[in-house]
C-alpha cells in the first residue's frame, strides 16, 4: 500500500518534492523472478548502491518506506546547509561594521523567508533522486512499503514477496530518544521536523551538544532565536580534537549561545504556550523557559520491524552485528558500501 507524503508546509516546493521522491500516484511494479539484489533503504547509500548494481546489468529493486534521497535530501545535509548559509549571511551582517563597512546593524531576517529558500533548493535538487530516474536510468525497480525478511532470501513488501541473491541493508538511524519526564507530553523537535518551521522559536532549547546539535544551535540563533545549548559533559563535540571544540565553544558563547556544560535536564513542565525545562548544571538546580525544544543527542539504527532473525541476520541496540572486517555473519547479505 503506497502510503501517501505529509510535509508541512505542503507549498509547491513541497509538493515536487513529493512529485519526486514519491509520487503519490506510484505503484509498485510487480514482483518478477529472481533479483540479482535488494536494496533496503533509499538514502544515500541505498540509491548509491543500486544505481552502480543496476548500470552494471543486475536486476535490482529497492525499498524505501518514505522518501528516496533519505536524510541527506530531505533532513540533513541539504536542507541543514540552506540555513546554515542564510545563517552565516545574517552573521557577516551583524559584523560588517568591525570590517569598515555600515550595514545599519542587527540583520532583518525574514525567517519565513530562509525557509522558503531551503524548501526551493531542496525541490530543485530532488529530481537526481527520483523515482522515474532510477527507474528510467539505472533500470531499478522501486518498491514503496516496509521490508521484511521471510527468509534468507525472501523478504516481503506492500503485499509482495522478492526472491532474491543478495541483499543490502541500508535503512540507516533516526534520532534517538530521550526518557526526559514530561518531554514528549511538551513536545519536541529533531532533525526531521525542525526544517518544517515556518515561524522561528524566540526561545530554543537544544539538548546535545554534538554535531548536529552545535550546527543547528548556532543557525537558530543567527536566524533570531536564543538559543540554550545544552551539553552533558565538559566538552561539546565530544568525539573532536578538544581544542577545536574549545575553540567552537568560545564562538558559540560570544554569538550568544548559552552553553550550559555538565548539565543533565531532569524534567519538562508546560505552562501555557511555554516550556519549562528543569535541570541541574555543577550540581545546581535551575530552570530554563523556552519556547521549542530541539533534541540532538545521537542516532539509533532503523532496523525494527526488518525480521532480521529471519534472515539469520544478528543485531543488537547498536545495529547489524559485523565481524573485523565490516561484514555480515552470512554470505548472502552485505552492507551498502561494500560489495564483497
Amino acid at each position: 500500500m503506497n502510503l501517501p507524503v505529509d510535509l508541512t508546509p505542503m507549498d509547491r516546493f513541497n509538493q515536487e518534492l513529493i512529485a519526486n521522491l514519491h509520487p503519490s500516484d506510484w505503484q509498485n511494479p510487480q514482483a518478477t523472478g529472481r533479483y540479482n539484489l535488494v536494496v533496503i533503504g533509499g538514502g544515500t547509500a541505498g540509491l548509491v548502491t543500486a544505481a552502480g548494481a543496476g548500470l552494471f546489468g543486475a536486476k535490482v529493486a529497492l525499498i524505501e518506506q518514505h522518501l528516496l534521497g533519505g536524510d541527506c535530501t530531505n533532513t540533513g545535509c541539504v536542507p541543514s546547509k540552506a540555513m546554515i548559509r542564510s545563517g552565516r549571511v545574517a552573521a557577516t551582517v551583524a559584523t560588517a561594521e568591525r570590517y569598515g563597512i555600515h550595514s545599519g546593524g542587527e540583520p532583518n531576517v525574514d525567517f519565513a523567508a530562509v525557509m522558503e529558500r531551503m524548501r526551493q533548493l531542496r525541490s530543485q535538487i530532488s529530481h537526481h533522486d527520483a523515482v522515474k530516474r532510477f527507474q528510467q536510468e539505472f533500470g531499478v525497480e522501486v518498491f514503496f512499503g516496509t521490508a521484511q525478511f521471510l527468509s534468507p532470501q525472501t523478504l516481503e513488501v506492500g503485499g509482495q514477496v522478492l526472491t532474491f541473491k543478495k541483499a543490502a541493508i541500508a535503512t540507516g538511524s533516526s534520532p534517538a530518544q530521550l526518557s526526559i519526564p514530561g518531554l514528549a507530553e511538551a513536545g519536541y523537535l529533531t532533525n526531521e521536523t525542525i526544517f518544517s518551521l515556518t515561524t522561528c522559536p524566540p526561545r530554543l532549547a537544544v539538548i546535545g551538544a554534538g554535531y548536529i546539535g552545535c550546527e543547528l544551535a548556532q543557525t537558530w540563533q543567527r536566524l533570531g532565536a536564543k538559543v540554550t545549548l545544552f551539553q552533558r559533559g565538559e566538552q561539546i563535540l565530544s568525539q573532536s580534537d578538544p581544542e577545536a571544540s574549545k575553540i567552537l565553544q568560545n564562538v558559540l558563547r560570544s554569538e550568544g549561545v548559552n552553553l550550559v556544560v555538565n548539565a543533565q535536564v531532569q524534567r519538562v513542565e508546560v505552562q501555557g504556550q511555554e516550556k519549562v525545562i528543569h535541570y541541574t548544571a555543577v550540581g545546581l538546580e535551575k530552570e530554563t523557559v523556552v519556547d521549542g525544544i530541539l533534541v540532538a543527542v545521537g542516532r539509533q539504527p532503523n532496523i525494527q520491524g526488518l525480521n532480521l532473525e529471519a534472515a539469520g541476520v544478528k543485531s543488537d541496540s547498536k545495529g547489524i552485528k559485523v565481524n573485523d572486517h565490516c561484514k555480515l555473519t552470512i554470505p548472502i547479505f552485505m552492507g551498502s558500501a561494500m560489495f564483497a
